[in-house]
């Protein structure tokens, strides 16, 4: 409970990561917030019932609040009418404002505890971060927006927040890159898939780090690294030591 997740990836996807937390929350009873930035329902919805979960159902029953971040861009920027007193997540597209506070907004009214809820933790997850920096959020705008999610979600509610960032340490992006530095800093555990310096191998797709940020609750505690190899297959993922995959064995 309380906890921050970071997912980065970088020279590679690490949407399977997401997916993994989706499917992992619902199965778990929690409430679950997703602003789905990057795909619509129709994707997530296939891939989660590849893992055996379906978001209709949890839609349905209250458990996921979805929002499809493609289709509230479009009804912004090609004046759909909006419903009385509902403004849109994405308020800040249509130059009224240039702040997040629309979408802190939404994302701390679905995951408020209401009467006869039996959802065992409230969680936030996005996918993905950098797509707000792409569409006109002022760097300090998205970390204002993570914190006070922070405040709110993990502090207030104990809940978890999950936050898919890309990052390329090449890149001219400086406004992503201080983003992604900045989260690395508040993170309790950073998940950072990485693809492989030599190249494409159809048996080791890439390689993730686990860093578990002991430093942020001890003064003087040491980060744990931990380093696997990773072949993403239909319905899961399999992990093993580098240099250990069964094609090398």
């Amino acid at each position: 409970q309380g906890q921050f997740v970071l997912l980065r990836d970088t020279r590679t996807d690490g949407s399977f990561l997401v997916h993994h937390f989706l499917s992992f929350y619902l199965r778990a009873g929690c409430k679950v917030c997703f602003v789905a930035l990057l795909q619509s329902f129709s994707h997530y919805s296939i891939v989660a019932q590849k893992l055996g979960v379906s978001l209709a159902a949890a839609k349905e029953r209250g458990q996921l609040v979805f929002l499809e971040g493609l289709k509230s861009c479009l009804d912004l920027l090609f004046g759909e009418e909006e419903q009385p007193g509902q403004p849109s997540p994405l308020q800040f597209l249509s130059g009224s404002c240039s702040d997040l506070r629309a979408l802190f907004d939404f994302v701390r009214v679905s995951l408020a505890p209401a009467e006869g809820d039996s959802w065992k933790g409230p969680v936030l997850l996005v996918d993905d971060l950098s797509v707000l920096l792409s569409l006109g959020a002022a760097p300090v705008a998205v970390l204002d927006f993570i914190h006070y999610c922070r405040v709110s979600v993990c502090c207030h509610m104990k809940g978890n927040i999950v936050v898919l960032v890309h990052s390329n340490e090449d890149s001219e992006d400086e406004e992503n890159e201080l983003v992604v530095n900045s989260l690395c800093h508040h993170s309790d555990l950073i998940l950072w898939a990485e693809g492989l310096a030599t190249g494409f191998c159809k048996d080791v797709h890439g390689q993730i780090k686990i860093i578990k940020r002991l430093s942020l609750r001890q003064a003087a505690g040491q980060d744990l690294v931990q380093t696997y190899q990773y072949k993403i297959q239909d319905r899961n993922v399999t992990f093993f030591a580098r240099g250990l995959s069964s094609a090398v064995l």
